[in-house]
């Protein structure tokens, strides 16, 4: 977290020729005269233009909820009109959002999905399921969706039709490669166990846990925590978060997707953040599994997680605008190092790229990943790629409470030489660092000359790494023969589902960021 085109095309009727009629000829007479009279030709109309963009639906259709849709009109950008229909501040009962073609929905504030059950709930409560295809807009800066403890999200696109949860100015066609910030993005609130309570404390010899934490910034109650680890708070699969993380409160932003005390029942793969203000994602919390992630342009970290998230992720995309963000991963519990659970986050298969440094990395000495107190660490098969900075920082204040990091088959493009890749703070030396990362037989390399193609497809270089067995760790990971998030060329599960900008291009099937599919 932070701490400071449409084309109208002109359709031609087909002209209408103008045929000579019969031809009146003067019967002879005196002088010999003869008179030809041509009918005067009909003028050629002119064509009324057509367009070929998005025509606006005739209406909003009708949803479970005893709030119904608002029909909010239309809206009309360079790619055509749509109408616009606003969902109730709170769903109350389960609902599907329709794919309809010229169609938006569209968050006046925030959206509640359900009420919050409660700590020690177990209940099912609401799920808000939206079709593949949707695209819903924050209509303010404040909009979000808080999908509350008890409650669930069922948000399934395709590969071809991902769901698009985005702004009112990218709907306008007013963003360009820089925005971000215009609402603030989704939340999902969990029963899982988390630590730095707001109210009750952690368990603590043989003491329940009783902890809850507020959401970042939210003005009205948003509490997430409890003690099922397998909480399930629904599914989020191909799915797009554009320009997110609006400011809510003094140092406090949303991300793109925010996660907080969701557990392993949780359903989430094949999610992409574009240009959040904030974190790419953070999670506060919970067991955390996730596949498919790629975060791009986001103007803090590309992943932040903390308050003691037990968390497995495989394939992950990090990818930053040059000269934008701060570091590509920040994991820690800071501050309350000694709270329990640990923080344990196991990745397989990133690759992450931070091209230039930016005024906004807050790790003393830009390091690419920043892992702090109170976090177990574990990073497999993964490509790091950060030229102007150094790999990798770790702050602790020794002794149990202090980060640990394991590595294997993990290689690096950095700034520095030997252990100056590196950067130690607090009761740590950079020395100690590299020692942690170490070197040589598990296939670790700090000073590997990057070859990715395309921006983040694996080179030669990437390619003849050996790769790690994580599917000993956990039946959540998949085998994988290579490091790295994309394999080579032919590799392409990012593709189609995303939006291309200047900052990573994933191919013709994917459209650009600054604009909406159209079908």
């Amino acid at each position: 977290m932070k701490t400071s085109h449409g084309l109208f095309l002109v359709g031609c009727s087909a002209i209408a020729l103008a045929g000579c009629g019969p031809t009146d000829i003067a019967s002879p007479g005196t002088g010999g005269n003869v008179t030809i009279n041509q009918p005067t030709p009909t003028p050629t109309p002119t064509p009324t233009p057509t367009s070929s963009g998005v025509v606006a639906a005739a209406g909003c259709p009708t949803i479970a909820n005893p709030t119904g849709l608002t029909d909010s009109g239309t809206v009309t950008s360079s790619q055509g009109t749509w109408r616009v229909c606003t969902l109730p501040a709170r769903i109350t009962a389960s609902s599907t959002l329709p794919k309809i073609a010229g169609l938006l929905y569209s968050m006046n504030g925030r959206v509640d999905v359900g009420t919050d059950a409660g700590f020690s709930s177990t209940s099912t409560g609401v799920t808000l399921t939206i079709e593949p295809g949707v695209i819903l807009f924050g209509n303010t800066g404040t909009s979000w969706l808080a999908v509350n403890r008890g409650n669930k999200i069922n948000a399934t696109g395709t590969a071809t039709a991902p769901i698009i949860f985005t702004s009112r100015d990218n709907v306008l066609g007013l963003n360009g490669e820089t925005s971000q910030g215009q609402w603030g993005g989704v939340v999902l609130m969990g029963r899982a166990p988390i630590t730095d309570c707001t109210t009750g404390a952690v368990a603590s010899g043989g003491t329940a846990s009783t902890c809850e934490r507020q959401t970042e910034g939210a003005a009205d109650p948003a509490l997430f925590g409890g003690t099922n680890s397998a909480d399930n708070s629904g599914t989020m699969k191909y799915v797009q978060i554009r320009y997110s993380g609006f400011v809510l409160g003094s140092n406090s932003e949303l991300q793109a997707l925010t996660l907080e005390g969701v557990g392993s029942g949780t359903q989430l793969d094949y999610i992409q953040s574009y240009n959040s203000s904030d974190d790419g994602a953070e999670f506060f919390g919970g067991t955390v599994n996730m596949k498919h992630y790629i975060s791009v342009g986001a103007d803090d970290d590309s992943l932040d997680m903390d308050t003691g998230v037990q968390a497995n992720l495989q394939y992950l995309l990090l990818i930053q605008r040059s000269g934008a963000g701060d570091t590509l991963m920040e994991l820690d519990s800071n501050g309350n190092e000694a709270q329990a659970p640990r923080q344990v986050s196991r990745m397989s298969n990133v690759t992450a790229i931070q091209a230039a440094t930016s005024s906004n990395n807050e790790a003393n000495g830009q390091a690419a990943l920043f892992f702090r107190g109170n976090s177990d660490i574990s990073l497999y098969n993964s490509v790091i790629v950060a030229p102007a900075n150094q790999c990798i920082r770790m702050n602790g204040s020794g002794g149990a409470n202090s980060a640990t990091l394991t590595a294997r088959s993990v290689v690096m493009t950095c700034a520095g030489t030997g252990d100056d890749r590196f950067i130690g703070t607090g009761a740590y030396t950079a020395a100690q660092v590299a020692g942690f990362f170490g070197s040589g037989a598990n296939g670790n390399n700090a000073g590997l000359t990057s070859t990715l193609t395309g921006g983040f497809i694996n080179g030669a270089n990437e390619t003849a790494v050996s790769a790690f067995d994580v599917t000993s760790l956990s039946s959540f990971f998949s085998a994988a023969t290579y490091i790295g998030a994309v394999r080579d060329a032919s590799d392409t599960w990012y593709a189609g589902w995303t939006c291309n900008s200047g900052a990573a291009n994933f191919g013709t099937t994917s459209t650009a960021c600054t604009a909406l599919p159209t079908t």
